[in-house]
């Protein structure tokens, strides 16, 4: 089976152990400034605490710098990138091109470098570009089929990081200028306002309304848990699951689903087995609906009822009574219900079970027919809650001639020697004791599978044995973090750059990022939507397409979204690719 990473996100240092503790061998977590979540920023001293961690399981910690910078945040993150790179973190992942030129230049530290799906990912000949200046992973965008990221993996020596699993955005990913557009917060910067989370209105030239006041620019979340095998097989590296901003229950459910999922058909790149005490079950975590995108074939991948959690689809009401409503369904007291009320969605706390009869805290507008969405399991979250799930690294004892030797699962090993010469009375009770005690790892982060005693023991009290246990697989780990491999970023260089007259789109910031364009063959560098505001340009491009979802493909009418507060957009459609464009 082939080598491949689960990389899973984290807000924090709590939730980071957590993605370790549930399997994943890769965690990505932002530093205190410069990631596109601007609200899940972490203290270097954190993420050393983390790092420390991570590296016992050989998992690698990846901290996001994709934002784009201006001059004065280039050479700050300058720095941070140094005291990353001195806390032992093993990758950044970069946006801003300055970036890309301080490493040309010599500037940075030699940490892999990974190109964010920041920056627009989806076509080969993109990729290629970032293979040849010699980064160490590509991201991509989450818009291609399986069968263009095949094609790009077949084509490309670098490593390919693909999404499997989260919120999509609507946008290209790097290509979104509505919410700065909207209210100066910028999606490249971090501060992304959710435009697509909102209520538009659907309008034709005439201005007729085709659909009022519905979240048409909000999609399901992704879910490609279905395409495993065939992503391995087109070459993929590394697994995402999106979310530096979900809570921790989501991350440790998430995580152990897909751990579970890929070691079925894969192995992992890291360490240990995960001891799950509970049945991982994404349905009951976050999500809005699910869709696997466009991997294989165009589906309906929107969502226009609502932005919000529907969570797991439990069935339609079969009766109501005066304050209590019969579904065939298992509840229980606290779970959150949800069900959508002239197009709203509407949600109830359950108080009481009686068999199929529950009794929430409101039944207003509850009609039998109606379908019941859970978005909040209580039990289920109680068990995430309180899991003692654990990660152990399985390493195995033998005693020879004197001297207790132990080795991992990787091949490192620790020796000690055992110093008592007092012959035990009763050999075989001293060998039953010896391997009892040894079996018993503790709470160390290993598990024992095997004991191999050969020669004579000699006499050792039960507490002894213990200590001799805890010190040798102490000596053990530290002999795992000395072996520990960083990966190393090899030098840069400059390529061709496969467009010669940039505009706005390309992101430009700061001057370092200008001249690297330039530096690559690009005759016009335009500097970013951020920094010059220009009007009646593209704000977004999508796969997402309205005349596609509302079955108008082949109408010739001129389309407008108008928003919340009147103002109208303009859309185009490229039908060639069936994308959508919204004008501002």
């Amino acid at each position: 089976m082939k080598k491949v990473e689960l990389l899973a996100p984290a807000k924090d240092k709590e939730t980071a152990i957590a993605a370790i503790n549930y399997g994943c061998d890769a965690l990505y977590i932002g530093a205190k400034s410069f990631g596109a979540r601007q609200n899940a920023g972490n203290l270097i001293e954190d993420i050393r605490e983390v790092v420390e961690y991570a590296h016992k399981f050989y998992v690698k910690v990846h901290v996001t710098i994709n934002t784009i910078l201006d001059d004065n945040e280039l050479i700050l993150a300058k720095r941070l990138i140094q005291d990353l790179y001195d806390t032992g973190v093993d990758a950044i992942i970069v946006q801003d091109k300055g970036i890309l030129e301080l490493a040309i230049k010599g500037e940075l530290p030699p940490i892999p470098i990974h190109i964010s799906t920041q920056c627009d990912n989806r076509t080969l000949e993109k990729v290629k570009f970032f293979d040849e200046i010699g980064v160490s992973r590509i991201i991509l965008a989450r818009e291609l089929s399986i069968e263009q990221i095949k094609e790009i993996c077949t084509n490309t020596k670098t490593e390919i990081e693909t999404f499997i699993h989260g919120a999509l955005c609507v946008s290209y990913s790097g290509q979104c200028y509505m919410s700065c557009s909207n209210g100066g917060r910028s999606a490249n910067r971090g501060e992304c306002a959710q435009s697509c989370r909102k209520k538009y209105t659907l309008i034709d030239e005439t201005g007729k309304i085709l659909a009022k006041d519905m979240y048409l620019l909000s999609l399901k979340d992704f879910n490609a848990s279905n395409h495993l095998q065939k992503l391995v097989n087109a070459g993929v590296k590394s697994f995402k699951i999106e979310g530096r901003l979900k809570d921790i229950n989501y991350v440790k459910n998430v995580t152990a689903y897909y751990r579970t999922e890929l070691d079925k058909i894969t192995e992992r790149t890291s360490s240990g087995k995960v001891f799950l005490d509970f049945e991982p079950d994404v349905n009951k975590s976050f999500n809005r609906g699910f869709t696997d995108y466009f991997l294989e074939k165009r589906k309906e991948c929107f969502n226009f009822r609502t932005p919000k959690s529907t969570g797991e689809k439990l069935g339609k009401i079969t009766a109501v009574g005066k304050d209590y409503f019969e579904i065939n369904a298992s509840l229980s007291p606290q779970d959150g219900l949800c069900y959508f009320v002239d197009g709203e969605l509407c949600g109830c706390l359950v108080n009481k079970v009686e068999g199929n009869r529950i009794y929430p805290n409101k039944t207003d507008n509850l009609k039998k027919g109606m379908t019941i969405y859970r978005n909040f399991d209580s039990k289920f979250e109680k068990q995430l809650t309180n899991s003692k799930t654990r990660r152990r690294i399985e390493a195995k004892f033998l005693y020879n001639e004197g001297v207790l030797h132990v080795i991992d699962e990787d091949g490192n090993e620790a020796a000690m020697a055992v110093d008592a010469f007092e012959t035990p009375k009763n050999p075989d009770k001293m060998l039953e004791n010896f391997k009892t005690q040894l079996k018993k790892s503790g709470e160390s982060d290993f598990y024992i599978t095997d004991i191999q005693i050969n020669g004579d023991l000699p006499f050792l009290p039960i507490s002894e044995i213990n200590n001799l246990r805890r010190d040798i697989l102490d000596k053990l780990m530290e002999e795992r973090i000395n072996n520990y491999e960083r990966d190393v970023q090899q030098p840069l260089h400059y390529a061709e750059f496969p467009v010669k007259n940039l505009d706005y789109r390309a992101n430009i910031h700061n001057h370092e990022a200008k001249s690297f364009y330039e530096n690559c063959g690009c005759e016009t560098c335009e500097m970013s939507y951020e920094s010059t505001k220009p009007k009646n340009v593209e704000l977004m491009r999508t796969k997402h397409c309205l005349k596609y979802a509302f079955d108008m493909c082949k109408s010739p009418e001129n389309l407008f979204l108008i928003d919340e507060k009147g103002k109208k957009y303009p859309l185009k459609f490229d039908c060639k690719n069936c994308e959508m464009v919204i004008i501002g």
